[in-house]
């Protein structure tokens, strides 16, 4: 094998995973035949503005259109309106997205055509309360559910049951009209139902369901939000449904193929790649310590998986808040667990970020770590167990001088890990 810096090496891995999900490639390969009528689009999500003018560059006849995107950078449109939006807590210009997007959508005929481009994210940027609930409602609900430790999969179950717009209603608004979704997901598994709380694809799931979560997972919501939830109001667009019968939907780029480019481009560096999962959930810092003993496995025995080798994973963790918690991620989080189990431990380097280059509060889209990074925390005066309990990683590699920090990548396919061991 030929020498090889390691974070140079895991960096170009994150950059081929990131252009693997490349909206303006991802929309090309999947363009309808257009309509007799007019072309709309509407979408949300991180990547909404990216795929917006993607979409531009690849459609030569008329349309008209409005998309949600985060507050921040936003790529340059100009047929498209770009309206932006709070994430992951939603604000009142989400409430104005929402309505456009519904607008937009109403009194349509069957010879339109209606493109939504879909990406993670988008469950914040819509906020869209039902009568009789209001924006600090749905601001308390998602609150509980980020600190309830819920799966996202679960998550989307209780939001789409309290929204005007999520759980297939904003395609249910468009009847008459046909809809193709074009979806980037960032949801493991990839069912285009939970990206974004699905406003394009309903599902089978109940306000029943939306209950059983909320009890399970302990979550304390408003009054008005159960009573609602208990009401026939909450339920959501049958999947059945005649207003569904023409769509169709597209995954167009996920985290399994980003990691499927990513081994490529490590096996073409001369070091061979394992994926373990594109679909893993579960406690962050869990997740990292686990992780973290397989790589000590590998580096000390060179088992399950030979050295020189790259250790690939995405999907989703979560982090449990408590009353303790400070700056940073999901990705920081697993990471900082990791740097603590593997501590001393030579050969290992790892790398743990989310693919839309924004990891939790701060600017980083996650961190490095290596056999040092928990003495280099020392080094400066912090405590990396201390650190880890208070949920606050951005702070512990602020310290160490390990984080990483590309910027907004314009995609979203959710986690990504990275562990070389050589």
């Amino acid at each position: 094998m030929t020498s090889i810096d390691p974070r140079s090496f895991l960096t170009s891995l994150f950059e081929t995973a990131v252009i693997a999900a490349d909206p303006l490639a991802a929309i090309r390969a999947h363009l309808p035949a257009k309509p007799k009528g007019r072309t709309i689009i509407v979408g949300a999500g991180k990547a909404a503005s990216q795929m917006a003018a993607a979409f531009e560059a690849c459609w030569d006849g008329p349309i008209e259109g409005v998309v949600v995107a985060r507050h921040g950078p936003v790529e340059a449109c100009e047929r498209i309106e770009v309206l932006q939006s709070a994430h992951p807590v939603p604000d009142e210009a989400g409430l104005a997205g929402s309505a456009a997007l519904l607008k937009l959508v109403g009194g349509l005929t069957e010879d339109d055509l209606v493109i939504a481009l879909i990406s993670g994210g988008g469950s914040s940027l819509l906020p869209a309360p039902p009568e009789g609930l209001t924006l600090a409602d749905e601001i308390a609900v998602n609150k509980a559910l980020l600190a309830s430790g819920a799966p996202i999969s679960a998550m989307n179950v209780v939001r789409k049951h309290v929204s005007r717009i999520k759980g297939g209603r904003l395609a249910y608004a468009a009847a008459p009209a046909r809809v193709v979704s074009l979806i980037v997901s960032d949801v493991p598994g990839d069912n285009p139902a939970f990206v974004a709380s699905g406003p394009t694809i309903p599902d089978g799931s109940t306000a029943e369901d939306a209950l059983a979560i909320i009890a399970e997972y302990r979550m304390v919501l408003p009054q008005a939000v159960m009573d609602h939830l208990r009401s026939p109001a909450a339920a959501a667009p049958d999947p059945g449904d005649a207003a569904f019968a023409n769509h169709e939907c597209h995954v167009i780029a996920s985290a399994r193929v980003s990691l499927e480019a990513a081994a490529e481009r490590a096996r073409q560096a001369g070091i061979e790649a394992v994926i373990l999962s594109d679909a893993i959930e579960g406690e962050a810092r869990d997740i990292g310590r686990m992780h973290a003993a397989l790589a000590r496995e590998v580096a000390g025995r060179n088992r399950p998986f030979p050295k020189p080798v790259v250790i690939l994973s995405g999907g989703e963790t979560t982090v449990t808040i408590t009353d303790r918690y400070g700056k940073g991620g999901r990705n920081s989080e697993f990471l900082l667990s990791f740097a603590v189990d593997i501590e001393g431990t030579e050969g290992i380097t790892a790398l743990a970020a989310d693919t839309d280059g924004i990891d939790g509060s701060e600017d980083n889209a996650g961190a490095f770590a290596d056999a040092a990074s928990v003495s280099r925390i020392r080094a400066a005066g912090g405590d990396p167990r201390a650190f880890l309990a208070g949920h606050d990683a951005w702070s512990a590699f602020r310290l160490s001088g390990d984080l990483f920090v590309p910027g907004p990548t314009g995609t979203n396919v959710n986690d990504f890990r990275a562990i070389l061991i050589v």
